[in-house]
């Protein structure tokens, strides 16, 4: 039986390389280059040229079936490659973050949503995006910076990551999150 197991073992784990690789820090999509966008990593930024050019932002409902509650909010625009939020202005990353928190809100209430930007070591995708879901219960941790507005919400250094959530009438913003759409229900 170990025989027929080590056997199939090499072939099985090849299965799941697809499935383990989200690492988009050497993105080459290039919108001028329509070619490059046709590889997987550059979807939403094929989405995104997709959508009418005079939007700042869009949503998508998440495609990933292990995700059906959850929705993506994405810039129209493109930035770097990868694209990260430290490559917006202020007032983009304030108005992305506020569209973001006004779709949670519509959607989950005012006090049950969280968004979360997975780090660029952990996304697929290069075109920036927001995960919107529901909250999990008891996922607060110490590792946050109260705000009390989007314009107050941190900018990830490095491609790090950052989910936020509401706390009564303030925004607890958890700095450093590798993978933040683990906070969120699936």
């Amino acid at each position: 039986m170990k025989m027929r197991i080590a056997r199939f073992l090499p072939a099985f784990a090849l299965l799941l390389l697809p499935l383990s690789r989200a690492d988009v820090r050497g993105c080459l999509c290039d919108i001028a280059i329509p070619e490059t966008l046709e590889a997987r990593e550059c979807g939403l930024c094929k989405e995104a040229e997709r959508q009418p050019a005079d939007i700042q932002f869009f949503f998508l409902r998440d495609t990933n079936p292990n995700k059906l509650h959850r929705w993506l909010a994405l810039p129209r625009f493109h930035g770097g490659r990868p694209e990260i939020l430290s490559g917006m202005t202020a007032e983009q990353r304030t108005a992305f973050w506020s569209a973001a928190i006004a779709k949670a809100r519509e959607t989950w209430g005012e006090q049950n949503w969280g968004i979360a930007l997975n780090s660029t070591e952990k996304r697929t995708q290069c075109h920036v995006h927001l995960h919107i879901g529901k909250l999990l219960p008891d996922v607060e941790n110490d590792k946050f910076v109260a705000v009390d507005k989007p314009s107050e919400i941190p900018v990830p250094n490095n491609g790090d990551g950052i989910w936020i959530h509401p706390a009564g009438n303030r925004l607890h913003a958890h700095i450093e999150e590798p993978a933040g759409e683990l906070k969120l229900e699936r």
